[in-house]
């Protein structure tokens, strides 16, 4: 066999991931939040491309100076006369209504402000959270230094909900001190506000809030101490024939626990809530559904007219600089491009999720429909993948709520009739069947099957069982009240 090299020619077809089709497909699977940092970002490395202005904001200064009057000597005037600027006029303007504040009890109209309006302390940069609450607390504490330096460890070592993540034998590692020593100071923390705070565990967390309450010897400290293990699982009788008391008593101290804080520390959670902003918006207008896309708070790109001017005059520019900005310009054409494109395959998926799913848009989640990617796609004439990267992460507001555009793809689960129902009705109907249950009898997996059943929905009991946990919904032993 002899080694050589030939040249040869073949005609084959393939597809070239190039860098704009990268960015399409990137731009394609961003969420809102991730889309308008992308486009800030992009707008900071590419010169041509800016912000289109409102055509509000069309007027300028130079506009309005134009317009002016040349003063006697013959110079243009270089400020406006702002209307209200004479003596007379600022005589008359109440100065205390322009005071600089945030306070909701200042209304400008004279009326009552909203329960809900908010207050200056809505616009502090940082909260303050669980760790300067107890820091400040420790001001009123007669502590030396180096009783100090141990709350503050103590005080470093609670996690978000209040919980002691330390051992005293951490705290004598970290300080130096005899286990007496720390114990004390321990002490002396979880008797601060709020109550329950530096405890090891839910069991401690629940005893300190008893004993704030001067509750050492009532039969709710017996049951958190002795038998919380049955209290999680509402073992209720167990619980009153190992303390010796009545179903009754048992059941008014719960009351009492039940009414304590097992986590102390989330009261004081400095966490951000992060709302979702929906993609798109589906109205009913005139009995027809109309979908509008949701570009509020996205900046508006187009081309900067003024290096669009330096690429037309050509000879004012080196051959360098005229193919760096000629580059830029194809960026940003293409960018914009894949920017409108994005914007028209989310239009074209919502149009034809709401022509499988329209009953669900008038009636609600128990009239969804099996659907799968691959009907969107054959529908609208895509690939699968387009549509899965569309529907990620993105989110719809509609009559009936904002849901994630994933939600209305479900699998299909065949009835008896022969028809079939999509998997998410199944989980709806269940827990609506453990809402209106009763709490003395509640239902089971079994029950519930059998429920579905009549209702022409065959569903094994171990998929109700699945479909329970998926809900959250917690067994039935776990639900029983009496």
């Amino acid at each position: 066999m002899v080694l050589e090299l030939r040249q040869q020619l073949k005609l084959a077809q393939k597809l070239v991931m190039t860098p704009q089709l990268r960015q399409a497909i990137k731009l394609l699977q961003l969420n809102r939040l991730e889309l308008t940092d992308a486009l800030q970002a992009e707008m900071e490395q590419n010169p041509l491309l800016e912000e289109a202005a409102e055509e509000a904001n069309q007027t300028t200064m130079s506009d309005s100076l134009a317009n002016q009057e040349p003063e006697e000597g013959g110079e243009p005037a270089v400020t406006a006369k702002i209307p209200g600027e004479d003596a007379a006029t600022l005589a008359e303007i109440n100065w205390a209504d322009y005071v600089n504040t945030f306070d909701s009890d200042l209304s400008f109209a004279r009326e009552t402000p909203p329960a809900d309006a908010p207050s200056q302390f809505d616009f502090i940069s940082s909260q303050p959270g669980l760790k300067a609450h107890m820091q400040w607390q420790l001001t009123d504490l007669d502590l030396n230094d180096r009783e100090m330096d141990i709350a503050m460890f103590i005080i470093g070592n609670l996690d978000r909900h209040g919980f002691l993540q330390a051992d005293i034998a951490d705290i004598c590692a970290y300080a130096g001190c005899s286990e007496e020593t720390a114990q004390d100071i321990l002490r002396r923390v979880q008797q601060l506000d709020p109550p329950g705070i530096a405890a090891r565990d839910i069991r401690e967390s629940l005893l300190l809030q008893l004993s704030r309450k001067g509750m050492e010897d009532s039969l709710a400290y017996g049951i958190v101490s002795d038998h919380l293990n049955l209290l999680e699982t509402r073992n209720y009788a167990l619980i009153a024939r190992k303390t010796g008391a009545t179903v009754r008593m048992v059941m008014k101290e719960i009351e009492t626990i039940s009414g304590l804080v097992p986590f102390p520390g989330n009261e004081f959670s400095n966490e951000q809530t992060n709302y979702i902003v929906p993609d798109v918006y589906v109205f009913k207008v005139d009995g027809e559904y109309v979908i509008q896309l949701n570009n509020d708070g996205l900046p508006q790109l187009k081309l900067s007219d003024d290096y669009l001017r330096l690429l037309r005059e050509k000879k004012s520019l080196n051959p360098e600089s005229l193919g760096y900005l000629r580059d830029k310009q194809r960026s940003a054409e293409w960018f914009i491009k894949s920017l409108q494109q994005r914007q028209r395959t989310i239009y074209k998926v919502m149009e034809s999720i709401l022509k499988f799913q329209k009953e669900f848009f008038e009636h609600g989640p128990s009239h969804l429909k099996p659907l799968i990617l691959r009907d969107v796609a054959e529908d609208i004439g895509m690939h699968e993948s387009t549509v899965s990267r569309v529907t990620s992460n993105k989110y719809v507001h509609t009559p009936q709520g904002i849901y994630e555009l994933k939600y209305f793809f479900s699998t299909a689960v065949a009835t008896i009739t022969g028809d079939t129902v999509a998997s998410e009705s199944i989980r709806n109907r269940i827990r609506q069947l453990v809402q209106s249950e009763n709490p003395a009898k509640p239902l089971s997996d079994n029950k519930i099957s059998e429920i579905l059943a009549r209702e022409n929905i065959q569903v094994a009991r171990r998929t109700v069982a699945k479909y329970r946990d998926q809900l959250g919904i917690l067994p039935v032993k776990f639900r029983r009240r009496k």
